[in-house]
């Protein structure tokens, strides 16, 4: 039996009792009030016998009086004490058994690509795991520097990844509690002198134990910024006040971070492990694009796969300098769900294979492929495209230049 069950059989019997009570003191009530009113009406109100039951009866409701006081007491008691038991939850709020966590490194391992990551966070995995060993058996260890430089695109797996070596350094005894606060400029910086500092520490506090993952940190480090400058210094300052259980990661443009560590001493030299995070290639992003569709129950017609392919591919070299990658991919994914959604709705009674299935109709008049048109842009034509384009202005150069004689 549990906790909860031997408290809710307490209370239940602690009520019952006051239910008995109440209930004997009423039906002696009633039943006393009755012969009085009997006796009343035989003029035996003076009875000497009467007169004694009366007298019992009023002794017997004073105790019982006492022991319905005494009950409440208890029964109160026993309900601060459930209140105030964390342990202890009513059966409307018992919550599902949850699964064991996945292992980090399977979940560093399922990560679609990114081969060369995987190899640098298992490296530093087992040094950190070594160096700790050599500590514990009063061994001389290499000291090492848990924080981190990733550099790359956005939409390469930075926070991903962050998460998973919070979740190993927990895993390795380096850190308490492993888990990752992520932040960006905005999150560290405030609008006025000293607030900065403040709004920083918050963020530090909660992730003390943990991974403090800053994005686009190169932020922080502006010519004349005195604002990132005291978000840098309170973070230093934490680096080296809790130096056994606190690590912080920072990300970005791989050129703007490398400015970033150089443009500071301080953060030179605590940060000296730098893990690049290259672009994904066509064949991983359409991966990607598929682990979407798996995740949420869709699936891609066999005639419209390779037009997949060749959206992906368009979509890279659009960008090809500032790819954001799965992030990319992830609103391509949206955008062609909306469009099967938009003409899903169309249909009388769609089956659940119509509801699943992605057609050529789908992927037609996607904004995401005209991105860059919107911003005055346009798209680079294929080669085919250039050569029309220049056989044809050829031909009207052709038939200006008479009128121009």
């Amino acid at each position: 039996m549990t906790n909860l069950d031997k408290e809710l059989e307490t209370l239940n019997k602690i009520t019952n009792m006051q239910k008995d009570l109440l209930g004997s003191i009423y039906g002696d009530f009633f039943s006393a009030s009755s012969n009085n009113t009997m006796a009343n009406d035989k003029s035996f109100a003076k009875d000497p016998e009467k007169l004694e039951q009366e007298k019992k009866i009023e002794e017997k409701a004073d105790s019982l009086g006492d022991a319905i006081e005494n009950a409440n007491a208890a029964l109160g008691e026993a309900k601060n004490l459930i209140a105030a038991d964390p342990n202890i939850k009513s059966a409307e709020a018992k919550e599902e058994p949850q699964e064991p966590e996945e292992d980090p490194m399977e979940s560093l391992d399922k990560l679609i690509g990114l081969t060369s990551i995987k190899d640098d966070v298992k490296e530093l995995a087992a040094f950190v795991k070594v160096q700790k060993a050599r500590k514990d058996q009063g061994l001389k260890s290499v000291p090492v520097s848990l924080h981190l430089v990733f550099t790359g695109n956005p939409g390469t797996g930075k926070t991903t990844v962050a998460r998973i070596i919070a979740r190993i350094y927990k895993q390795i005894g380096v850190l308490s509690k492993g888990q990752l606060v992520e932040v960006d400029r905005s999150g560290l910086v405030a609008g006025y002198v000293g607030q900065t500092a403040i709004k920083t520490q918050e963020q530090i506090k909660k992730a003390k134990g943990g991974v403090l993952f800053i994005d686009e940190a190169y932020a922080l480090s502006q010519k004349d910024d005195a604002f990132g400058q005291e978000a840098i210094d309170t973070i230093l300052k934490a680096m080296e006040d809790n130096r056994d259980d606190f690590v912080v990661i920072v990300a970005g443009y791989t050129e703007s971070m490398k400015k970033f560590i150089e443009s500071n001493p301080g953060l030179k030299s605590r940060f000296n492990k730098y893990i690049e995070f290259p672009d994904y290639s066509i064949d991983e992003l359409e991966e990607i694009f598929y682990m979407n569709c798996n995740k949420y129950d869709y699936k891609v017609d066999e005639e419209v796969k390779h037009q997949i392919r060749a959206l992906i591919t368009a979509k890279k070299l659009e960008n090809i300098d500032n790819f954001a990658n799965a992030r990319e991919i992830r609103n391509l994914f949206e955008e062609i769900i909306t469009n099967q959604a938009r003409r899903i709705s169309t249909l009388e009674n769609p089956s659940g294979d119509d509801m699943m299935t992605i057609l050529r109709e789908d992927l037609e008049d996607l904004s995401v492929l005209a991105g860059t048109k919107d911003q005055g842009e346009t798209d680079k034509p294929s080669d085919t495209e250039a050569e029309a384009k220049e056989s044809e202005e050829k031909g009207e150069e052709e038939k200006a230049e008479p009128e121009e004689v």
